[in-house]
């Protein structure tokens, strides 16, 4: 039991749990970039809210999210406990350094990434989902359904908010161009033929995905969508 516990104390174990963890939250973000994706439908919000309605009372996605937030906080305290033991086995920098000879900078910058990632979320999740699942929404839509769409359009008549998730979703995608085809390689699935094919994936993923959550409070913002 002990050699269990200390095969994910090390450093080989920790980047583990990150590969394992990242690729969960990898497959959450498609699914709530999909459900908040369908403001484009541009009806007011009730094929939104109808999205966001399945996802708060379907007790299969209610009990995943228990999962999520487990993994979630396991992401971040292994993130942060692996930036400080990097920085632990380099405790004197050398005078003239050249990082990027060997490393693309967001690459050597993921805990500063994941900490602005990281407040964004603090953020998201008090405006969002304690609201949506705790404080209730006050009002509900032609539906029925909880009217979070309007929230939302609230929400993102702030600029400074708007910025705020901008440059989270640049941060988010800075942290995926590292952390998706380095998630594949700690779990050890490498091959020849297929590998190629998971960077190229992993990069227009680390596009696409962060592309569309940023696109999402600027339309709102501008009254595109309403």
């Amino acid at each position: 039991m002990a050699s269990f516990g200390n095969a994910f104390s090390s450093s080989i174990g920790k980047k583990l749990i990150m590969g394992i963890t990242g690729l969960f939250l990898i497959s959450f973000l498609v699914v709530h970039c999909f459900i908040n994706s369908l403001i484009i439908v541009n009806d007011g919000g009730l094929t939104f809210n109808m999205g966001a309605h399945f996802m708060g009372t379907n007790w299969i996605i209610r009990a995943m999210e228990v999962v999520l937030f487990a993994g979630l906080l396991a992401h971040i305290v292994q993130g942060f406990r692996l930036v400080f033991q990097n920085r632990a086995a380099r405790p004197e920098r050398y005078a003239v350094t050249n990082g990027a000879a060997n490393s693309k900078w967001y690459s050597r910058s993921m805990g500063l990434l994941g900490t602005l990632l990281l407040i964004f979320l603090i953020v998201h999740i008090s405006k969002f989902w304690v609201m949506s699942r705790f404080t209730g929404i006050p009002t509900v839509d032609a539906n029925g359904n909880h009217d979070l769409f309007a929230v939302m359009v609230e929400t993102f008549k702030n600029p400074f908010l708007v910025l705020l998730y901008v440059l989270a979703m640049v941060s988010l995608a800075y942290h995926l161009l590292h952390g998706f085809s380095s998630a594949f390689q700690t779990l050890g699935w490498n091959h020849k033929k297929y590998t190629p094919l998971i960077k190229g994936f992993g990069f227009w993923f680390s596009i696409i995905i962060p592309l569309i959550f940023a696109l999402m409070p600027i339309v709102m913002y501008l009254g595109y969508i309403n």
